[in-house]
């Protein structure tokens, strides 16, 4: 590698901040006892670092799901497209420099969810046999460029970047291989890249919206490597002292050290220096704001007066369909008997959306031992997913009549605010990518959650032919949104009423689903997208 040029600074309130034309002087700091910061026996050694999705704490835990208080807003545009990339910050600096420190003040300080802390310790590459004999005596070394996957983790940060869902491999220190589960991570608002080698590679480089180098002095990481290594490992000091000697230190002053050039800010001290820490969030802050989008005001004014798409099913309107609408629309009508109609209409409603799904010829023998020619399902698999809550009653309609049917669940609120969709909460089936799959929500009315989950599915890697958006009722905004954004989103309704208006109540509408279904009450201000279990 050739040698980079030295670096120069200039420090700031605790922190550097490089100039681009290399100016500017710097201290340096000296006497180990001064620059170890106190340890406080009430803190648990630092253990390896994992590639993780830190929310905390705008998040509420139950025993079955964790629900984010504060939801990730639209990170599309009214055309569904992705026009919102997440703001990636990387982390350099030698080996127990204290990166992951920052880190995590980083995320405390930021107080937003869906950060996602993504470690360049997931992606150490597998060992061979040799390669691992090596490794148990000292002798491999894993300070070095070659040591890592860079292929991989490139890729894994631009999918983070572009909001897309990733799987990340979880290295096993024990054995020097990945694990056989990796960790699946989406919906970063923010992504926090640190490895030692986070600055090496050109392509990562410039996914990287803020660089900060960790600048800790060497006595002050070997410290606390010894203290890990011995604590944490087991390891005998000497074969610390060795591999430090032989690999860490070497590897640092050739590969690491000179990158600090590249940084955007220098940060010494670590996780102690709240200066630096502070300064950083408010400039994440200001990026953020600078990135937030407005789709729902975007909707209202789009795609109207215009003929319905074809993409559009609507159940005939029989004599028994009408007498179900005219039962459940009914302000007059008991719960007991708006859930029973409901349910009639949804089991409709799945029966016509599956006639939607691929067939192919498939031809049986009867008990009669005579061939019959019929139809047989031409995919993989058929999976359910609902936008909460309202949408969660269509579910039994849907198990009903698909047999072992998966089921995902979004949770999708308005913000009270910006009247702006956010997403709060999903569990989705593993591999829902390769499967057709029916989103479920009982009333659409501008679109904007309906189009919130199809950007998820899609971030899931779902192909959009493969998506059936099916609601007992929309309005017409609402399905032009849908199929203006997604053209190759099948939309199954009962029934398309005209109107939305100011409040965003569909005209002349169903009332507030949820409430009446579940026989809870409605605030005040309620819009068919539903506060507390919205369905846009």
């Amino acid at each position: 590698m050739n040698t980079l040029p030295a670096y120069s600074g200039a420090r700031i309130s605790g922190c550097w901040n490089l100039r681009s034309d290399g100016s500017g002087g710097g201290g340096e700091g000296s006497g180990l006892d001064r620059l170890l910061p106190t340890m406080s026996t009430g803190l648990s050694p630092r253990k390896r670092t994992t590639s993780q999705c830190k929310s905390e704490p705008p998040l509420l835990r139950t025993s079955k799901r964790t629900i984010y208080t504060a939801g990730r807003p639209p990170w599309y545009n009214e055309h569904g497209a992705q026009s919102k990339e997440a703001f990636v910050i990387g982390l350099c600096g030698g080996s127990a420099s204290g990166k992951t420190t920052v880190a995590r003040k980083i995320i405390e300080a930021l107080d937003v969810p869906w950060v996602v802390l993504l470690s360049m310790d997931s992606f150490y590459k597998v060992l061979s046999e040799e390669e691992q004999i090596l490794a148990a005596g000292n002798n491999y070394n894993f300070d070095h460029p070659d040591a890592f996957d860079f292929g991989l983790l490139t890729h894994t940060l631009r999918k983070l970047k572009l909001g897309k869902s990733v799987k990340i491999p979880v290295y096993d220190f024990t054995t020097h291989g990945r694990q056989k589960e990796w960790k699946t991570v989406y919906g970063a608002s923010v992504v926090i890249f640190e490895g030692i080698m986070s600055f090496a590679d050109k392509e990562l480089l410039q996914l990287q919206d803020m660089k900060i180098f960790v600048d800790t002095d060497s006595d002050i990481r070997l410290v606390r490597r010894l203290r890990r290594d011995i604590t944490e490992r087991g390891r005998e000091i000497e074969g610390v002292i060795k591999q430090y000697n032989k690999y860490v230190k070497p590897a640092f002053e050739q590969y690491i050290e000179p990158t600090m050039r590249l940084a955007d800010i220098v940060v010494p001290r670590g996780g102690h220096n709240m200066v630096a820490i502070d300064l950083i969030v408010q400039h994440v802050h200001s990026q953020l704001e600078e990135r937030e989008l407005s789709v729902r005001a975007a909707l209202a004014s789009a795609h109207q007066a215009q003929p319905l798409p074809q993409t559009l099913s609507v159940l005939e309107s029989t004599p028994q369909v009408r007498g179900m609408h005219t039962i459940i629309r009914n302000k007059e009508t008991s719960r007991d008997e708006f859930i029973f109609y409901s349910k009639r209409l949804m089991r409709l409603l799945i029966e016509r959306a599956l006639s939607f799904l691929p067939s192919q010829s498939h031809t049986v023998q009867t008990p009669q031992g005579e061939d019959y020619e019929g139809r047989s399902f031409d995919g993989k698999r058929v999976t359910g997913v609902s936008i909460l809550r309202a949408g969660e009653t269509m579910e039994p309609a849907l198990r009903a009549v698909c047999k072992d049917v998966r089921i995902g669940k979004i949770l999708i609120q308005t913000n009270q605010d910006t009247g702006e969709p956010e997403l709060h909460y999903l569990r989705l089936p593993k591999d829902i990518g390769e499967d057709h799959v029916i989103l479920m929500d009982c009333t659409v009315s501008t679109g904007a959650a309906a189009m919130m989950a199809v950007r998820v599915l899609l971030d899931h890697d779902v192909q959009e032919d493969k998506i059936l958006l099916v609601s007992l009722l929309m309005a017409e905004m609402g399905v032009h949104s849908v199929a203006y954004a997604f053209p190759q989103v099948q939309i199954i309704t009962t029934a398309v009423d005209k109107e939305v208006n100011d409040l965003f109540h569909i005209i002349p509408g169903i009332g507030n689903f949820g409430d009446r279904y579940f026989g809870t009450d409605a605030p005040p201000d309620w819009s068919d997208e539903e506060t507390d279990e919205p369905s846009y």
